[in-house]
């Protein structure tokens, strides 16, 4: 309904929406972390600009209330990157605030997709008189007085996951999420897409991670948020600009999860998603559940899972068109392709419909007066789902329906007594010292823990880490034999594996040392076109191609390795043990000197791929998704 409201808008906002449109599918969004070689817990800055006409220009800044994740969206061309510390919020790099600049090649935006791990690291040997954008070598001088932008009245707003905010800010009001509907770019630019927290994080309690629908708001869960027993739970809540492309926004939910993950490392977490907000949410678990063995419970609410045939008309007829409409077609890839994976095998779903919707012209179908029943009951939905439950209310009124929290409340509990039956199977802690092999080394890319157990019968486990995490107590995880091992990109780890059993009886101490290498690693790109890859999406690998060669040489070194005839991808293990690999259209060289290397990749019945690229052991050159169909 909200995209035949369209065709009642002026001129003026039809012009508005055609342009946020354009500007989204010429746009890329650009991730990394920020982590600071100084013991620095103030607020971060972080940029991209470019120079036009010998002057520097801000394309986008994010504020950070902590050091950690960020998130910036820019149009196609060439980019530097820098972050400082802000420590009294005016936006302004001052004396003595620590700085950071990604040293390596320029980042190149394609206009598509997502470049990520563009990682910083602060500290304060990066300062200098040099004015911001001289190039000296390789790198670019950020000079004392920079400013990213005019002094805000308030407390700036941060991007940063796990910030804390007050469910009456206005930023959360109905108004904000209909213009993040309406015009999902410039809200990205300005609010951002985010998981905030509304009070600290306590480990004691289990985080419900709350999920609006299409032009919705935090506030749409008022009902939900002031009955839920807080003195249990935790609500976390995902707000992003519902304009845009749910891949983009299954993408950052992914990111956003990734970040809070590595950094509290917590065992349990409930999913509730209303609308097309559950289509956000599980595509992210069929996507990256795997990743996430924490996600135990997903409910949903008035979900559209057939789409909605009005979209379809929207996208067809309507002189402009939200990037969201191209998704919730029913007769649209998303949607068509939605339940091609399966959710988590641990997690468990429940689906709640309403029904008090009445005839119209526009919904002459059984609906909730926004979804009809055909969508919100489509059959691969319920074929999935433990318990199906329905109430007489319509899109709306669920949200603050006593009788629909009152189940949802039982769901709950529910999991809850299965979390507790699980914690009574024996499982075990591990506790892990990582150092650097010089004190002054650093890894701007925060390492992973890797344990392969033993017992075929059981999954990888592949858990984050944060810099704070060394020497910490980790798990628990499931009792087992393990080979336990480090991966930090650019880094070698010393010993590249162990084996520990875990349980319940001790609490094994392991120890890792990091040593700068070289790596280049990358991927094919799939052939896609702007719409199919639009900002904030991940481009996924080719799979129609056969790959012949792929050799890195720089005069005196030479490395050639073939695609492995795996079934599974051993990427880690062959990392971990210091071996080039390729699997499918992805590579990874490692153990390489500094200096700089061509690429070339043969495949067949495609012209060579030949490329250079700058190695430094130490840095992690991120390899943007090679086009073969592009010039080199």
């Amino acid at each position: 309904m909200l995209a035949l409201l369209c065709f009642s808008l002026s001129a003026c906002s039809l012009a508005r929406i055609k342009e946020e449109a354009k500007t989204f599918y010429s746009s890329t969004v650009l991730a990394g972390d920020v982590s600071s070689a100084l013991a620095w817990d103030k607020p971060v800055v972080v940029a991209a600009y470019t120079r036009r006409n010998g002057k520097i220009e801000i394309a986008h800044y994010a504020v950070l209330h902590e050091a950690g994740g960020y998130e910036l969206i820019v149009q196609k061309g060439e980019y530097a990157l820098f972050a400082f510390g802000d420590a009294n919020g005016n936006l302004t790099l001052d004396p003595g605030e620590p700085v950071a600049e990604y040293g390596m090649a320029p980042v190149r935006a394609s206009g598509t997709g997502s470049l990520v791990n563009l990682d910083l690291v602060m500290s304060d040997k990066a300062q200098s008189a040099i004015p911001i954008g001289t190039v000296v070598g390789t790198a670019v001088g950020t000079a004392v007085g920079t400013a990213v932008g005019a002094r805000p009245s308030g407390k700036p707003h941060s991007t940063q996951v796990g910030a804390i905010a007050t469910l009456d800010d206005p930023l959360f009001s109905a108004d904000a999420g209909r213009r993040g509907y309406w015009a999902p770019v410039d809200f990205f630019k300005e609010v951002g897409g985010n998981i905030y927290f509304l009070e600290e994080y306590d480990p004691r309690k289990t985080p419900v991670l709350f999920v609006h629908g299409a032009a919705g708001s935090p506030q749409d869960w008022a009902y939900f948020l002031q009955h839920l027993d807080r003195s249990r739970y935790q609500p976390w809540i995902f707000y992003y600009p519902s304009g845009s492309s749910l891949d983009s926004m299954s993408y950052l939910l992914y990111w956003k999860l990734g970040n809070l993950q590595r950094r509290y490392h917590f065992e349990r977490l409930y999913l509730t998603a209303h609308s097309m907000g559950s289509l956000v949410v599980r595509s992210f678990l069929a996507d990256y559940g795997d990743q996430f063995p924490a996600a135990k419970l997903f409910i949903t609410l008035s979900a559209p899972w057939g789409g909605d045939a009005l979209a379809d008309q929207g996208v067809a007829y309507s002189p402009a068109v939200i990037p969201s409409w191209h998704d919730v077609r029913a007769g649209g890839r998303f949607v068509q392709t939605l339940f091609q994976k399966p959710l988590p095998r641990e997690l468990d779903y429940y689906l709640f419909f309403g029904h008090g919707g009445h005839y119209s012209l526009l919904r002459p179908a059984s609906n909730d007066g926004v979804i009809t029943l055909a969508s919100q009951l489509r059959a691969d939905a319920q074929s999935e789902a433990r318990r199906v439950f329905g109430y007489d209310e319509d899109h709306v009124s669920i949200l603050s329906s006593p009788q629909v929290f009152a189940q949802y409340a039982a769901l709950l509990k529910e999991a809850d007594q299965r979390g507790s039956d699980a914690h009574a199977a024996g499982k075990g802690n591990l506790r892990v010292t990582f150092t650097y092999a010089r004190p002054e080394e650093i890894s701007a890319s925060t390492p992973v823990l890797i344990l392969t157990p033993l017992d075929a019968a059981h999954e990888r486990i592949v858990w984050p880490l944060g810099a704070r995490d060394s020497g910490r107590e980790l798990g628990p995880f499931p009792p087992g034999t393990y080979n336990v091992g480090l991966v930090a990109r650019a880094f070698k780890t010393t010993p590249a594996s162990t084996q520990v059993t875990i349980g319940p009886g001790g609490i094994p101490d392991l120890a890792f040392q990091l040593t700068p290498q070289g790596i280049l690693s990358g991927y094919i790109g799939a052939d896609v076109t702007p719409a199919d890859n639009p900002a904030g999406s991940f481009r996924a690998g080719r799979r129609d191609i056969e790959i012949e060669s792929i050799v890195l040489t720089n005069g005196t070194d030479r490395r050639e390795i073939a695609p492995s005839a795996d079934a599974r991808d051993r990427t880690l293990e062959a990392n971990m043990a210091g071996q080039d690999y390729s699997f499918k259209s992805f590579f990874s060289f490692v153990g390489l000197n500094e200096g700089r290397y061509e690429l070339t990749i043969k495949v067949k019945g495609y012209p060579s791929y030949r490329h250079t690229y700058d190695v430094v052991p130490g840095k992690y050159g991120y390899v943007t998704p090679i086009d073969l169909s592009a010039p080199n």
